[in-house]
């Protein structure tokens, strides 16, 4: 056998030829359908509150808060993750989410009790995102940098594609089989299963580890995950431009319906179909933008693809329909083409680690804050602005935001500094798959040796 032999590396496997880490693979199919269990209630649970006597401020209070926890736990999952390590924070993430989900629904809904309901669905809103965010930094943690574009690619495909896409679409079928209530119950066992099926499955070491450095006290790991937002400016610029990303899409959620259904005239089905569309388009993208920045640049595509392409598609889809009233393919297409700008900030969360490399955990909260922010800023501008030049007005409000998220993505440079330390840990994965290699090698040798004798 020749030395060269014993130190080449093994074939890429089938999740690595996809982008995907191959020792995270049951993580990604894990969060999948863990999405799509906290995504089923997404487009029936404020309807069937107020058909059974919750008032529309009532429901809205409900979101309202429940987007607060979320905003909260999608931070808190960067410093947990680096004290306890991120799959003991899934662990916890996945705990709160069943729990919860039981008192929400026997305790509350079940009986009709508002308090309970407010209480519980608030509380159950701190699961997800530690269970998600706490797998995008194990990502972060264990994915080699070429490939963390890719990853985040396939992330936010699994995040997306469950919560609200295939998790409504599920809904949309159990429904008339097995009853709105049955239904909900049947949430809680997708997310059971994936959250179950990610964390027994995957057995990648990284994550089952504390990944601050030994002895650094929790005071300090919680302080430097808000101080990296003035340490590491350029965190705070991400944080801002992830802000602008969904805050859109939530804000449409609100303007949109009546657009689409009172000034173009389409009824509500097709107001539903469109936004499922725009979904869907989102899921895709998300993939290939991923991939994309790993070819192409993280900067580039979240610059040039996210912000510009934002800032072009937001009036598009405003004015285009406008242009031709009542065409739903025209709608389609334009509703497509925005889904897919705002899937092209993807890369947003392989560049960030990359930046501030030694605190991929912090930095990444940054991230998690950003987009639970998004999630109250967008209907916030729709209730500050909408007097002012009604939706007119807003969409070039977003426009101009996304003008702004481009200009500042461009700012997002990793240092000398930190390409040094990402070359290092480049150069130390490269000698362990050598190793590995040769390893595999010596005990073939003497295998073959073995049977010779």
């Amino acid at each position: 056998m020749k030395q060269t032999d014993s130190l080449s590396p093994p074939p890429a496997s089938f999740a690595d030829r996809l982008g995907i880490p191959a020792p995270l693979f049951w993580g990604f199919v894990g969060l999948l359908f863990f999405m799509i269990g906290d995504g089923v209630e997404a487009g029936y649970l404020a309807p069937y509150l107020e058909g059974h006597g919750t008032s529309a401020g009532n429901t809205a209070l409900l979101f309202t808060i429940y987007g607060v926890t979320v905003s909260i736990s999608a931070w808190l999952s960067g410093p947990l993750s680096d004290l306890w390590g991120p799959k003991r924070v899934m662990w916890i993430g996945l705990a709160i989410w069943a729990v919860f989900e039981v008192i929400f629904l026997a305790c509350g809904i079940a009986v009709n009790s508002y308090p309970i309901m407010l209480l519980a669905y608030s509380l159950r809103g701190l699961g997800y995102p530690l269970f998600t965010y706490g797998f995008l930094v194990w990502i972060a943690a264990a994915t080699p940098p070429r490939q963390l574009g890719s990853a985040a690619g396939w992330f936010w495909f699994a995040f997306s594609g469950g919560l609200p896409t295939l998790g409504s679409l599920f809904a949309s079928f159990a429904i008339p089989v097995i009853g709105e209530m049955a239904t909900f119950w049947s949430s809680l066992g997708m997310v059971v299963f994936g959250g179950l099926l990610a964390l027994l499955l995957t057995r990648e070491p990284t994550g089952s580890q504390r990944l601050a450095a030994p002895g650094t006290p929790a005071k300090e790991i919680f302080f430097s995950s808000i101080s990296i937002l003035w340490r590491e400016p350029k965190t705070f610029v991400a944080m801002v431009v992830r802000t602008i990303n969904t805050s859109s899409e939530y804000a449409f959620l609100v303007i949109m319906p009546t657009f689409f259904t009172k000034v173009i005239g389409f009824t509500l089905s097709q107001w539903l179909q469109l936004l499922s569309i725009v979904f869907l388009s989102n899921i895709l993208v998300n993939l290939f933008s991923g991939i994309s920045a790993d070819k192409f640049g993280h900067r580039e595509v979240v610059a040039f693809g996210g912000g510009i392409g934002a800032a072009i598609m937001v009036p598009a889809f405003y004015y285009v329909p406008q242009m031709f009233p009542g065409n739903f393919m025209i709608a389609a297409i334009v509703g497509a083409l925005y889904g897919a700008s705002l899937a092209a900030f993807v890369p947003l969360s392989g560049l960030v680690p990359q930046i501030c490399p030694k605190e991929k955990a912090a930095a990444l909260s940054a991230l998690g804050l950003g987009a639970g922010a998004s999630t109250w800023v967008g209907p916030a501008i729709v209730t500050w602005f909408e007097s002012w030049h009604g939706v007119e007005g807003i969409i070039w409000i977003f426009s101009g935001l996304y003008v702004a998220s481009a200009l500042m993505t461009m700012c997002l440079t990793i240092s000398p500094e930190a390409r040094r330390y990402l070359k290092k840990i480049s150069e130390r994965e490269k000698q362990k798959r050598a190793a590995a290699a040769a390893a595999r090698g010596d005990i073939a040798e003497e295998l073959s040796l073995s049977k010779q004798s």
